[in-house]
């Protein structure tokens, strides 16, 4: 059994007042994080969004009745909330009028839930989100050198809680989940009309990530308009299936300004779209599959040890490019991802000159784990080689 490291950050906001609201996309083990935190016993009342039964119960319900539901209780959980109509007000009833009681909730889609809970719960929720299990996790679990060892494994298949578990079963258990939870969730969605366009997108995504991406180029290939592009993406962002990361800019004039790359919070899923399973040393994609896979990790770490900061990629007119960029106060860290530690990388002599106050790393399998394990912290990095 994994122990979640999100586990501990929630525990702390237990009994506050505060409803918990927990996201992440389908099976990456809401359900069973909160099952291990809270066993149902006599003292918790387990509601499901999935289950038409609790549509009617809390159709029409008032604080008097909450109050007779949860006579006795110490703690209410609804999962999949997002399914259930007029759901905030409903959550807002109990942080209000029953404060003995701690709401827990989770939902798989942060566009459905979010527009549902941010009016009437705003100042009264904490909202984590969920990812597939990470690089740290599963050092903590079972060891930095068998996790190092096992990179070019999670290249391929990536992490989410079910594959890790099945020890050669990755791709029946990947296409289960796109097949069946990922593009079915996506399709419940009013913004999606068309699944064939939606399928068509995810695999034009997939095989782009680490390029930039234009919504008009992409509508072109899917044969749908740009705007229904950027609103699926949209949708695919909401659904943590897809993040996007935007151009890095202070009005140089050589620099991008508006353009942007899509990444998958996953590389077994952008993996299980194109049904490409072939062995590292077999492919031409991998310094995508590393970039894409770091990059995703390090959002996870970042999010889970209250990292705040604002991301970017960096590029010029003139095809000079960085990786990655994280900004904390206005200063910046670049770095450059490279699978093969004897590629050589430097910092562009344009990105020098307009920010020589920024710091760069080269990130290898060789060195990885100080990229995703070693505290960062808004006066320096502690810890890494930096190169410049």
């Amino acid at each position: 059994m994994i122990d979640r490291i999100l586990r501990h950050r929630i525990e702390q906001q237990l009994y506050k007042g505060k409803a918990i609201i927990l996201m992440g996309a389908r099976q990456t083990g809401k359900t069973t994080l909160i099952e291990q935190m809270f066993p149902q016993n006599d003292d918790t009342l387990w509601l499901s969004g999935d289950d038409i039964s609790t549509h009617s119960l809390l159709e029409n319900m008032t604080a008097a009745r909450f109050r007779q539901i949860l006579s006795g209780k110490r703690l209410l959980v609804i999962d999949e909330a997002q399914r259930i109509k007029d759901i905030g007000l409903r959550m807002k009833l109990v942080t209000d009028q029953i404060k003995d009681v701690q709401l827990v909730a989770t939902g798989s889609s942060s566009f459905e839930l979010a527009n549902r809970l941010n009016e009437p719960l705003t100042g009264r929720k904490w909202e984590y989100n969920l990812y597939p299990l990470s690089f740290g996790e599963m050092v903590h679990h079972h060891g930095l050198l068998t996790e190092l060892n096992l990179l070019p494994h999670r290249l391929i298949y990536g992490y989410y809680p079910e594959v890790v578990v099945s020890d050669g079963q990755e791709r029946r258990v990947l296409q289960q989940l796109t097949e069946s939870y990922l593009y079915k969730d996506l399709l419940t969605l009013g913004q999606v009309k068309k699944s064939d366009k939606l399928v068509s997108l995810l695999k034009a995504l997939a095989f782009q990530i680490g390029s930039q991406v234009s919504y008009s180029e992409l509508a072109s290939t899917v044969g749908i308009d740009a705007k229904t592009v950027e609103a699926y993406v949209d949708v695919l962002e909401q659904s943590y299936i897809v993040f996007r990361l935007s151009s890095y800019s202070r009005n140089q004039r050589n620099e991008l300004k508006h353009s942007r790359k899509i990444y998958f919070y996953d590389n077994g899923v952008r993996n299980a779209i194109i049904s490409a399973y072939a062995l590292p040393e077999d492919r031409n994609d991998m310094g995508a599959l590393w970039e894409n896979f770091v990059i995703s990790e390090r959002i996870k770490r970042n999010e889970y040890t209250d990292n705040y900061c604002n991301r970017y990629f960096w590029r010029t007119r003139t095809q000079q490019e960085v990786d990655y960029v994280e900004e904390y106060d206005e200063r910046l860290y670049a770095y450059e991802f490279k699978y093969n530690p004897k590629k050589k990388a430097k910092m562009p002599a344009s990105f020098i000159e307009a920010y020589p106050e920024a710091n760069f790393l080269v990130v290898t399998p060789d060195n990885i784990e100080e990229f995703l394990l070693t505290s960062q912290n808004r006066q320096g990095i502690s810890s890494l080689e930096l190169k410049s």
